[in-house]
């Protein structure tokens, strides 16, 4: 069975603006993936960051997404409140609701992030 995947932030600006960061095998497994999903919570962190001049973007997420076929996986009141329920392993409320989503879902988190192992979700590490 191919997998399914979920793009942390991080990994979603990467493969927008900065593709060298992203191994081989991790764009090899996307290329095979049965779906790729972003959260509109990422698209909504990057906005802030770009706004705030902390990051550039290739291209605005809206479009990079639907030219690489990933799926928007939106936010809703069920990931907020399942995400509340999460123990504090991690503070950032972004990759909380990330983790949320990925185990709602019984997708894969792609992630960088090593402190989101602490959770019972499944990781595709870079």
């Amino acid at each position: 069975m191919t997998s399914r995947y979920l793009l942390d932030t991080h990994v979603l600006l990467w493969l927008n603006s900065d593709l060298r960061r992203v191994p081989k095998r991790v764009i090899a497994a996307l290329d095979e993936a049965a779906e790729v999903y972003f959260s509109a919570s990422s698209a909504w962190e990057l906005s802030i960051k770009q706004s705030l001049g902390k990051i550039r973007l290739a291209s605005p997420v809206s479009s990079f997404a639907k030219q690489s076929n990933f799926l928007e996986l939106p936010v809703t009141t069920r990931y907020a409140e399942a995400a509340a329920t999460l123990p504090l392993h991690h503070r950032d409320p972004f990759d909380r609701l990330l983790v949320t989503q990925a185990i709602v879902e019984g997708l894969v988190l792609v992630t960088s992030d090593r402190q989101l192992s602490a959770y019972d979700v499944k990781i595709l590490a870079i």
